[in-house]
């Protein structure tokens, strides 16, 4: 794109809902700063602000199935966003997004919801029957499953009971705190060829730090979409669509 001459670059604020966990914020401040710089080159990246939650009052709602006192915490957070002049706002979570996207829904600030560009990553790959990797929230909820089925047609299939408790401990006890272990990803990929089995045709990584332990190369015929990578993409066209 072409850039203006003018300096300081006019450019909308993004504003990040973050510490849910503190490794995937860190992914995404990284991946939406590379994104935006390897569109506007130089030295340019994004202006970004950062609102951070702490991860233990996050982990006690979701363990808890405390999701009002979650909407009430994280509204005052979103507010602290808009305050700070942000011109969009993502979530860091998949899990939170169940409460998030009903906060924003009364406000004039965009929102761009990690599904959207995962369900229309899928639909571009033709896929239709899907696996789903989370929290045990994300998995055993249907907000996400039927986000993905009334929006884009996608069948979404989870795993049994026993690799759902797998998935949702690795990530509580270890992904967040970017303890990744070997053990723990060969865990992870016989969840994943499980799901294969039963039909699925690809699987959403859908925790924001799966990646940091799965990734693409680990089954390379198998797709693999990655919530973070395609939320901070789609997040990193939002701006630069406002700056043309």
């Amino acid at each position: 794109m072409t850039k203006p001459n003018t300096r300081p670059l006019p450019q909308p604020t993004i504003g990040v809902l973050g510490g849910m966990s503190n490794q995937a914020t860190g992914e995404y401040y990284r991946l939406l700063n590379d994104g935006l710089n390897r569109r506007l080159g130089g030295w340019d990246n994004g202006e970004i602000v950062i609102v951070s939650v702490n991860f233990g009052n996050i982990e006690h709602f979701v363990r808890n199935d405390a999701w009002d006192e979650a909407h009430r915490y994280l509204s005052g957070k979103v507010d602290a966003l808009e305050r700070a002049g942000t011109d969009v706002i993502l979530c860091v979570s998949n899990t939170l997004h169940r409460v998030v996207e009903p906060i924003m829904a009364g406000r004039a600030t965009p929102f761009i919801h990690i599904a959207a560009p995962t369900g229309e990553a899928i639909r571009r790959a033709g896929l239709s029957r899907i696996g789903l990797l989370g929290t045990m929230p994300t998995m055993r909820s249907d907000y996400l499953r039927n986000w993905l089925t009334e929006r884009y047609g996608i069948e979404v299939l989870v795993p049994p009971p026993a690799d759902m408790d797998v998935v949702d401990r690795i990530i509580f006890d270890e992904l967040v705190r970017r303890d990744l272990r070997d053990s723990s990803k060969a865990e992870y990929l016989r969840i994943i060829d499980g799901l294969r089995a039963q039909g699925a045709e690809g699987v959403i990584l859908g925790c924001t730090e799966i990646f940091l332990l799965v990734q693409q190369a680990d089954r390379p015929e198998f797709p693999m979409f990655n919530t973070t990578e395609l939320h901070a993409a789609a997040v990193v066209e939002f701006a630069l669509e406002r700056m043309r």
